[in-house]
């Protein structure tokens, strides 16, 4: 990261003395008064660092909260110029956090999780986006699936390594289905919906929110079996910062959560505004079709307001439901995935 010229205020000018009588009690939200001996205090101001954010897969509706901290000014007001470019996926995401090549990255929890377990990544996950999973199972109408057990004798394509790939099987035994009869093809996320259109394939990979893809691509409302019917614990999309990132300066960390979220509750409770905000971004995105993303998330992410927090129970139970399906070799503590010092 790199620090810019440009400040920003982020404390009030100059608290007043008691001795300007006759003013009223202050409100919650200003600073209490101090003795009019005590000199005047100059406001305090942030030097604006540049960093760069990763979004968790391409620039989607369901990333473009992340536009709307931009458009608003959360970010700035935060003390941050942040230049957000497209993600490919939680496994690169991290990569490039573990690297320095990105501040901040996003990515689904679970995959996130087992990576940095199996692979030593020096990267912390210090928040959630969504209290529950998006990831999925989708089809169309008209392809002959409706439930779990449908799936057994199809062919689903994915993107390698992907967190749909590595908790089938988890999914599978939670939902009552023989995984062994399911065959999975690997296939770059750009090509699954046209093998979907194409009828290469019975459903993809994919996320909840992800209907207007599938319209597009097949002309035929989205079929979804959302993990989350069967693994209710599982998070969605967190945060993830690397370990340099979080002992050089744990306040920025905090300051960037905080006003990233800001975007997230402003998007849910304004999704027809931040599509036109993601498309102005992203002039190739459709903003009807981003909005529709952000409603169809919501339900998802919980309380947008809260920041994200973790609880360090519910990570405990997800690190185990990851270990004793195998998807990661040796059970981590949860310290060496998250950090629940920051984010309160």
């Amino acid at each position: 990261m790199k620090k810019s010229s440009r400040t920003v205020l982020v404390a009030g000018i100059a608290a007043l003395g008691m001795a300007l009588g006759g003013c009223s009690a202050p409100s919650a939200n200003v600073p209490t008064a101090v003795p009019s001996s005590s000199p005047v205090e100059t406001a305090e101001a942030l030097e604006i660092i540049d960093v760069t954010y990763l979004t968790s897969f391409n620039t989607f509706g369901r990333d473009a909260y992340a536009f709307v901290a931009l458009e608003k000014g959360y970010f700035e007001e935060a003390g941050f110029n942040v230049e957000i470019q497209p993600g490919t996926g939680t496994v690169d995401v991290l990569k490039l956090v573990a690297s320095g090549q990105a501040d901040f990255g996003v990515g689904d929890f679970q995959a996130a999780a087992l990576t940095i377990a199996n692979e030593g990544f020096p990267v912390r996950i210090v928040s959630v986006i969504h209290d529950k999973s998006l990831a999925a199972i989708a089809t169309a109408e008209g392809y002959g699936i409706a439930s779990p057990k449908d799936l057994e004798g199809k062919i689903i394509a994915d993107m390698p390594g992907s967190v749909n790939e590595v908790l089938f099987p988890v999914y599978a035994e939670a939902a009552g289905i023989d995984a062994s009869k399911v065959e999975f093809i690997a296939a770059a996320p750009p090509a699954l919906p046209q093998l979907l259109a194409s009828k290469q394939v019975d459903a993809i990979g994919q996320f909840v929110v992800a209907d207007g893809l599938i319209r597009a691509a097949t002309g035929a409302a989205g079929v979804f079996l959302p993990f989350s019917d069967y693994l209710k614990n599982l998070y969605g999309n967190a945060l993830l910062v690397s370990e340099d990132t979080l002992a050089a300066d744990p306040d920025m960390v905090v300051r960037f959560n905080e006003a990233l979220h800001r975007g997230l509750a402003y998007s849910i409770e304004n999704p027809d505004e931040t599509g036109e905000i993601l498309v102005k971004y992203q002039p190739t995105q459709n903003a009807e079709v981003a909005a529709g993303e952000v409603r169809a998330m919501a339900p998802y992410v919980g309380d947008a307001s809260a920041n994200g927090v973790l609880d360090e129970n519910r990570v405990e139970s997800i690190l185990s439901l990851l270990f004793e399906g195998g998807a990661i070799k040796s059970k981590p503590v949860v310290n060496d995935i998250v950090n629940l010092s920051l984010v309160k």
